[in-house]
């Protein structure tokens, strides 16, 4: 998670409970050259219960009357991870995954994840933040629906379980799908930099991708979106999600704005060093200058080149005596 910034290709659960469906979504966030490609790891009867309500999105999307038994139909066995995770590694992208309850959180730790993805919705769950922050991962923590105060609580049990905090990326994201562009507050990114100190990035459930590419112009260093194949399938997700194109889309349009960023030094670069003496100037004759004649603001005057004195010591200039005759427009000479 460093030197540039880490994308993840967020699967989710559209894969719809299929495992081919799962690979398909692999190998196209290896298309778009994403950095990680990233599903959910959740027991539903462990995360929802029976008389849990869908979201309004969810209830659009897909038919079934409860969470319970939407999310039964989406979860990935023990046996699936390890399948999709051999498929990540064969295809050199990072395996990702969002725990949602203990037994989950213990099996992606036993599968030897490095990274762990934390959820909106468990930032104020203080028994899996201890959970996940004992294990002194790398964390990603998404932020949607929360309080600044409600973030720094968070991040506080997770140190304090033992997780270091340089070792943990605050993701500002809005918790809607899909996020209407005018509740973004993407600057509230930079407030949890400032505030908190720690490193940030975005989790985008708009539709287009105008504003993970802003976000990375702001110095974020994660980027999380979600991805389909189509968003004609069914299911809770895909009608907010990017198509194969626009993924790798955005995910270039990022990789630019990353290296257009730079180091922050403002200095010149090695490609417009070549034009500094084309385009800056001179002090040149700006007539015929007799030797010995006093040099004046009548008779002097600013071109290019910039090869003679800089036009910043014209004070120094004017008023000395002309070494030489300087004919119209002749680079002047001390």
């Amino acid at each position: 998670m460093s030197g540039k910034v880490f994308v993840i290709a967020e699967a989710g659960v559209n894969h719809n409970g299929d495992l081919e469906q799962a690979k398909r979504l692999i190998q196209i966030a290896v298309e778009a050259k994403a950095d990680a490609v990233k599903f959910q790891t959740f027991n539903a009867s462990l995360l929802a219960t029976k008389y849990a309500e869908k979201a309004e999105y969810q209830k659009i999307s897909s038919k079934e009357n409860t969470q319970l038994e939407m999310l039964k139909k989406l979860e990935l066995s023990a046996d699936d991870h390890v399948v999709l995770m051999d498929y990540c590694k064969e295809r050199n992208i990072q395996f990702l995954s969002t725990p949602f309850d203990h037994k989950s959180i213990n099996l992606l730790h036993t599968l030897g994840l490095k990274i762990f993805k934390l959820p909106s919705g468990e930032i104020t769950n203080l028994p899996y933040l201890r959970h996940v922050g004992s294990l002194g991962k790398k964390i990603i923590i998404s932020t949607g629906m929360s309080t600044m105060n409600e973030v720094a609580a968070a991040l506080e049990l997770l140190v304090e379980a033992g997780t270091r905090k340089k070792d943990i990326v605050v993701l500002h994201t809005t918790t809607a799908y899909p996020c209407p562009i005018e509740e973004v507050n993407l600057l509230a990114m930079k407030t949890i930099e400032n505030e908190l100190g720690v490193k940030v990035g975005y989790s985008d459930h708009t539709t287009g991708i105008e504003v993970a590419i802003a976000a990375t112009a702001l110095g974020a260093s994660v980027i999380e979106k979600h991805f389909t194949i189509s968003r004609d399938l069914p299911g809770p997700d895909h009608k907010s999600s990017l198509e194969p194109e626009e993924l790798a889309k955005m995910i270039s349009a990022i990789r630019l704005i990353s290296k257009a960023l730079g180091d922050g030094q403002k200095i010149p670069s090695k490609s417009e060093m070549k034009n500094q003496l084309l385009v800056r100037k001179s002090i040149v004759a700006k007539n015929f200058i007799k030797k010995g004649e006093f040099l004046t603001e009548n008779n002097l005057t600013v071109k290019r080149p910039g090869s003679g004195i800089s036009p910043m010591k014209w004070e120094e200039i004017v008023g000395r005596k002309a070494v030489s005759d300087f004919e119209p427009d002749q680079i002047i000479t001390i």
